[in-house]
């Protein structure tokens, strides 16, 4: 069976709906489509949290690397510098920071740890693009599922349309 790059499969196109029916009933073949349509569903809303949750987390890692990158720069001087840092997501603080060659990361679950300012750089930098990649491949991966979905409605319609025309073919052949 055909599938995406990150293993998701195709959906079958049912193109002759009395071939594919030779080796199933309509009602084993309807229940088969409505299953895999909800498979799909449940895939589009786990990659829909996961683009949400990208989507958030890219532009706090690019303005961590821009902190890092400024403090790396000013780290040559003499002289502190004087920030406001966000503390929550109304609130913020004054700080003055003393020319350093080190900075502290969470990384979360409640750590922290020291880097090298160049450290700190060559970290953010990888996470950066590990988090544009994941999120390119969630996109393409949104695409294709909903691609998916819409063969697998179609399908089931096709079928639906055919068993009622079926019926009413034995209905008209009956009277």
């Amino acid at each position: 069976m055909e599938a995406n790059p990150r293993g998701i499969p195709k959906a079958p196109f049912v193109d002759n709906v009395d071939e594919y029916l030779k080796t199933d009933s309509v009602e084993a073949t309807l229940r088969k489509f409505t299953e895999a349509t909800s498979k799909y569903r449940f895939m589009e809303n786990s990659k829909l949290q996961q683009r949400g949750s990208l989507e958030q987390k890219i532009p706090e890692i690019e303005k961590t690397l821009a902190m890092v990158e400024y403090l790396a720069s000013q780290s040559e001087s003499d002289k502190p510098v004087k920030t406001l840092f966000e503390v929550n997501d109304t609130l913020y603080a004054h700080a003055t920071i003393p020319p350093t060659n080190t900075v502290n990361l969470w990384l979360g679950a409640n750590v922290m740890l020291e880097y090298t300012m160049n450290e700190a750089q060559e970290l953010l930098t990888s996470k950066l693009g590990i988090a544009k990649k994941n999120l390119k491949e969630t996109t393409e991966d949104l695409e294709f599922l909903r691609d998916q979905i819409t063969t697998m409605e179609v399908n089931t319609a096709r079928v639906f349309n055919w068993d009622v025309k079926q019926r009413r073919s034995e209905q008209a052949a009956t009277a």
